[in-house]
């Protein structure tokens, strides 16, 4: 997803002379366009509360801080996208420094969002990383020493999150990683001994961020026609000036559609924003966030998922539309997105000037793989082959996730093999539509699937494995609607 940037060079500390990790992670900073002079935020409404990683480290973290209650650390939680999820320090000097830079609960500090920074090497590396000083891509970071550990689960190994901790660059930093690293040892292990295979749902978390469509298959992919006549729809919209909406799927590419439309309109190089409804409580403060990049020069603002709104956040953002539209002299294009027209609150529907739809993904069959293939070599870093059967697999499927399910699945495949075949494809590919089972049904599905497409097998020797007569097996097939080439 793209919003085409100059690549900015470090500024500040001496390159030269930084480990090889810290000189790799600055280049990344680069490249990711990140500002050398301080950290923009990147803000989501909610954070999870209910995993297992936080409750056993929040137990972890509350007992260090209790030896700590003196000194000038801030302990941290992380998940594994650098998404802040706690903070615990008792000295109010730093804490309101780290809130000055947006080191706080509920915002992100990746490599991406800011830069070579402690938590950001350990989960970009999952190693111990200590970063000090200079040795920060944002000069606005260089008064502070960041020590993180990865922590990573258990029985799968894993990347979950990070344990932080931070204080200021003058302070000794002869104990804070070894202390980072009893801390998210202690989290692994408590987590080890509580497991109870809890998996809570995600919560929208309100996720503001910038679009960088040089990493979306462009105009060089050969897409339908369904496609195309959208893209060429949004992008005449969006160049002029009008109210854009686009409507479609979950998952479909809505935002993706928008920011190639808009690159492709666009006479200069301008921002990207996508803003992702959080939890109604959060609604407020996400406003407050980014509502002022409406009024921006050569910013592009794209709210997605705007039917999730309180009509009350959906009033006050309408309100702010029209406020910033009455008195700018260039109104800056303005997208939302939603699955239907139908849903979207009245205060925004009725600033829309033009309806874009995203056709989904099993009414463009031929984009099927044109998309693997993009989505394989982008995991891959080169041309990933599919076997004749995977890509009938695929294109046969219905694909009910969309082109967000597709790159799910096959950057997973492509994880495992050059050459993508059936048995590197996950069992819901070969599976119909409608079917929910319970966890022992999923188990059993799954096995039959791995089971089946192994290479030359036959279902004889598929019963004789799963220990079933032949006539079972195929009952199980139709029961679970699997669906192989050439079966």
């Amino acid at each position: 997803m793209e919003v085409e940037v100059e690549e900015q060079q470090p500024t500040g500390g001496n390159r030269a002379v930084l480990p090889p990790r810290l000189a790799a992670s600055w280049q990344r900073s680069a490249q990711y366009g990140v500002s050398p002079d301080e950290v923009e935020p990147v803000f989501t409404g909610a954070v999870d509360h209910d995993s297992l990683f936080y409750e056993c480290g929040q137990e972890v973290l509350q007992g260090l801080h209790a030896t700590l209650a003196n000194e000038p650390v801030s302990l941290m939680l992380t998940d594994s996208d650098g998404l802040v999820l706690s903070r615990l320090c008792a000295d109010s000097s730093i804490l309101r420094s780290l809130d000055r830079v947006h080191l706080a609960p509920g915002f992100y500090y990746s490599e991406r969002n800011a830069g070579t920074n402690g938590l950001g090497l350990a989960l970009a590396d999952r190693a111990p990383s200590l970063v000090s000083a200079e040795e920060h891509y944002c000069s606005g970071l260089w008064g502070y020493t960041c020590a993180a550990v990865p922590v990573l689960e258990p029985a799968s190994n894993r990347l979950i999150g990070s344990v932080n901790l931070t204080t200021w660059s003058r302070s000794s930093q002869d104990l804070l990683l070894a202390l980072a690293q009893a801390a998210a040892g202690n989290t692994a292990a408590l987590m080890l001994a509580r497991a109870n295979g809890r998996n809570p749902s995600r919560q929208p978390r309100g996720e503001v961020f910038r679009v960088y469509s040089d990493r979306l298959p462009g105009n060089a992919l050969s897409l339908s026609r369904g496609w195309r006549d959208a893209l060429s729809e949004a992008g005449t919209a969006l160049a002029q000036g009008r109210v854009t909406c686009v409507v479609g799927e979950a998952g479909a590419g809505k935002t993706a559609l928008v920011s190639l439309a808009r690159r492709s309109a666009a006479r200069t190089r301008e921002r990207i924003l996508n803003a992702r409804p959080p939890s109604p409580q959060d609604a407020a403060a996400w406003l407050a966030l980014w509502t002022p990049e409406l009024a921006k020069e050569n910013t592009c603002v794209v709210v997605s998922g705007v039917d999730e709104l309180p009509a009350w956040a959906a009033a006050e953002l309408a309100a702010k539309f029209t406020s910033v539209r009455t008195t700018a002299e260039r109104m800056q294009p303005f997208v939302i997105t939603a699955e239907n027209y139908a849903s979207i609150p009245e205060e925004l529907s009725t600033l829309v000037e033009t309806v874009v739809e995203v056709p989904a993904l099993r009414f463009r069959p031929d984009d099927i793989l044109p998309l693997a293939k993009h989505f394989a070599a982008e995991c891959r870093g080169r041309d990933v082959r599919f076997t004749a059967q995977a890509a009938r697999a695929l294109t046969a499927y219905e694909w009910p996730g969309n082109a967000k399910q597709l790159r799910r699945v096959v950057r997973e495949a492509a994880a495992r093999s050059d050459v993508i075949d059936m048995r590197h494809l996950p069992p819901e590919v070969f599976t119909g539509p409608g079917h929910r089972l319970t966890r022992i049904e999923a188990v059993e599905r799954d096995e039959i699937v791995r089971c089946l497409t192994e290479p030359g097998v036959t279902v004889a020797q598929v019963a004789q494995m799963l220990g079933m007569s032949r006539a079972t097996v195929y009952r199980k097939i139709a029961q679970y609607g699997i669906k192989l080439p050439g079966r």
